[in-house]
């Protein structure tokens, strides 16, 4: 896709678009931006949500899940490390620190769940939902699998990466 393309799509001059974003990778970089902080708003209220109820990990994988995959973000990303701009995803850096914070600051700063386990939780929602992005549907249909399928993995999942440890992490 060409930046003339997005400007007739989105119904702006080309030249328009080239003053706000400057080039094709600033404009991306701009995209994934904003779908972190989509991301962000969704996981925000889904870790407020994770000590007080038990539907909150089903919540919080979701909303990674919905941001990676419906929102584009995968496949933004995806493209991102493909065309060789990792600096390009500075955003989701940050948005996957601040989760980790965010989770560490929920749970109390709980001496016996250390921040690596936090960062081990984080990592598990993050790689299982940029891969359902990428490859998830034609999967689960090789496997006779519903939409839903690595969502309830995965969250059933969560919950074991955030006990006290038992000598692993």
């Amino acid at each position: 896709m060409t930046l003339a393309a997005v400007a007739q799509k989105i119904g702006v001059t080309h030249a328009n678009l080239i003053h706000h974003f400057g080039s094709a990778a600033d404009l991306q970089a701009a995209l994934m931006g904003s779908m972190v902080s989509d991301l962000r708003q969704a996981l925000d209220a889904a870790v407020a949500r994770l000590r007080t109820d038990e539907g909150a990990p089903l919540e919080l994988v979701g909303a990674a899940f919905d941001a990676f995959g419906e929102g584009g973000a995968g496949r933004l990303a995806a493209w991102i490390v493909t065309t060789d701009n990792p600096s390009r995803l500075e955003p989701v850096r940050q948005a996957v620190i601040d989760l980790v914070d965010a989770v560490d600051d929920t749970l109390g700063h709980a001496p016996q769940l250390p921040r690596e386990q936090i960062k081990a939780a984080v990592l598990l929602i993050a790689i299982s939902a940029f891969g359902d992005a990428l490859i998830g549907p034609a999967l689960r249909d090789m496997l006779g699998q519903d939409e839903n399928a690595g969502r309830r993995i995965v969250a059933d999942l969560l919950p074991a990466f955030l006990e006290k440890p038992k000598g692993g992490l």
